[in-house]
């Protein structure tokens, strides 16, 4: 069984969660649209910064070890379902990468394939099954 790292509860208020991870806490919530409070980002903002936060980090890492002059990386994030038949959809992430710093052509395109290359990213390509289970 995986070892637990992240908990997270709601009490009686729409739709307000409190999250932690390790010794951090943030809050989850809606948007007034959907009768939320907008405290903190939506479940599907948090998927996105998830592949951002990992993508950026591992291009990061990358051109560290490359000592390359990369000063800054932007990314920057969007998702859209496609509809298939029934209750099947194919979900779409667009994700788009600004590099800063003295970098090349060639060192450009490799970061671009390199944030291919973070965990986040890997896990999200390949099926992901999710099993739940009550706890008394």
């Amino acid at each position: 069984m995986p070892e637990e790292v992240v908990k997270v509860s709601i009490g009686k208020e729409k739709y307000t969660t409190q999250i932690y991870a390790g010794n951090h806490h943030f809050i989850g919530d809606e948007p007034p649209e959907y009768e939320g409070a907008d405290l903190g980002p939506a479940p599907y903002d948090f998927l996105l910064g998830s592949l951002g936060s990992c993508s950026a980090i591992t291009i990061r890492m990358y051109a560290d070890r490359k000592e390359w002059d990369l000063d800054k990386v932007e990314i920057s994030l969007g998702m859209e379902k496609e509809k298939l038949e029934g209750t099947e959809f194919i979900t779409h992430i667009t994700r788009k990468v600004k590099l800063f710093g003295n970098l090349d052509e060639k060192q450009r395109e490799r970061l671009l394939k390199i944030a291919d290359a973070c965990p986040v990213a890997k896990i999200m390509k390949n099926e992901i099954r999710i099993k739940s289970e009550l706890i008394l």
